[in-house]
Parts: C-alpha cells; structure tokens; sequence
C-alpha cells in the first residue's frame, strides 16, 4: 500500500501555489497540483548534467547553468565535478529555494555539497528574465525545469521552448556550448526544433526501474561542436 504524503509546506506565488510533500522517506514537489519530480531516483537530473558536460568535451573550468533548482540532484552532481568553475542555478520559486536554504532546509542534503561550494550562485529569477537582463555566457546550459518541453509546468513556460526561448539559450552559450534539456517523454518536435538550429543533437533515454510502469525520462543534448 502505498505511504500517505505528509504536507511540509505549501504556498501560492506569482506562478500558482507550490508543495512540498514526504511520503515515507521520499519527497515531492507539486506545483499547480501538478507532480513535479521527487526524491526517489535523480539518475536522469544526474544525466542532464554530466552528459552535457562530457559533450562540450572541455570540463577544465567550464561554466554551467541550471535552470531549475528543484530537488537538487543536478546541483549535487556538478558540485561533485571538481573541474567545473562557475555553477550558476536560476530558480523562479523562492519556496523551493527556501527548501533548500532555510530553516530546517530539507532538501538541503540532496543537493549535495551545491550549497557549500563557492562555485555556486542560486540565483531567483525566471529563466527567460534572467538571460534577457545579463550578457553571462555558459560552457554548458541545462534545463530542468517542467515536465519536458510538451509538459510545461505553466503555460508561459512554453516560451523557453519556442523560438523566443531558443535565441535566448543560443545567445547564452559559449561558441561551443551545450544545452541539454530533461523531459519525462521524447519531444521530437522540439528535438526537430534544435536540429534546425544546432549542428548536433543527440536524446538519452534513462533505463526503467522494475516496478515502473511509464515512458523513460530522457536528456536531449544540442550541441555547436
């Protein structure tokens, strides 16, 4: 039988209301009533972040966004690669910021040594806001911050996938860089929208655990190399 969820916290914002929820040993982050992502396997939030890298080929001091600090799987695994220089994370909800960073912060640990690392800024803003108001350019983009591009957690969230979004990321990266993009299904309109623009794409699928029933998680990479 599955574990009741326990509410940790729960809060309405400029994007709608956003939860924190334990179930068990696990947690959950709903937004708009909508399932998020939760803590019981980060190898896809892992994937999105050292795919990339190793893609762009040049870890030695490279500079990493991440869009979307959610439970902080992608925060812990590029504070682990020591090779890094600057890790910037853009964050729109100061709720899941709050999770991670005050109080109690119990997803704090999740992110691993992200939030002790002085390679890493968090920083609260919208995405597309952030990259229209600063000239900051990145070795490696990732993004993780819907369902994937055909499951967006708002609707103005669609933009980031749209050719607006897309000038931006592209404008964003580095002669080299790369972006990287978690989704909970394949995309391929929009992985046939980075084949117009990027001279090479790729999509990772992540292996099912036993037990599940679903579509594969998948990382879709976009490279200039």
């Amino acid at each position: 039988m599955d574990e009741i969820a326990q509410l940790i916290d729960q809060r309405a914002g400029p994007y709608g209301e956003v939860a924190l929820r334990r179930r068990g040993q696990q947690f959950e982050i709903i937004a708009n009533g909508c399932f998020l992502m939760d803590s019981s396997d980060g190898r896809s939030e892992r994937l999105l972040v050292s795919s990339a890298v190793e893609m762009f080929g040049q870890p030695e001091g490279a500079s990493l966004l991440i869009a979307g600090l959610g439970i902080g799987f992608s925060l812990a695994e590029a504070s682990s690669d020591l090779r890094l220089g600057r890790i910037c994370v853009v964050e729109r909800e100061r709720a899941i910021i709050d999770w991670h960073t005050c109080g109690n912060a119990p997803l704090r640990p999740l992110a691993g040594t992200g939030h002790t690392d002085q390679r890493t800024r968090v920083v609260h803003d919208d995405l597309l806001h952030h990259l229209a108001t600063r000239d900051d350019r990145y070795d490696v983009v990732c993004l993780d911050i819907d369902n994937g591009p055909d499951w967006t957690v708002t609707e103005d969230n669609q933009e980031v996938y749209e050719p607006r979004g897309l000038d931006l990321l592209e404008q964003a990266l580095t002669e080299r860089g790369v972006l990287s993009v978690w989704s909970a299904a394949p995309a391929p309109d929009f992985t046939r929208r980075l084949e117009s623009r990027f001279s090479r794409v790729e999509t990772l699928e992540i292996p099912l655990l036993p037990g599940r029933r679903s579509e594969p998680d998948v990382v879709i990479l976009a490279s200039r190399a």
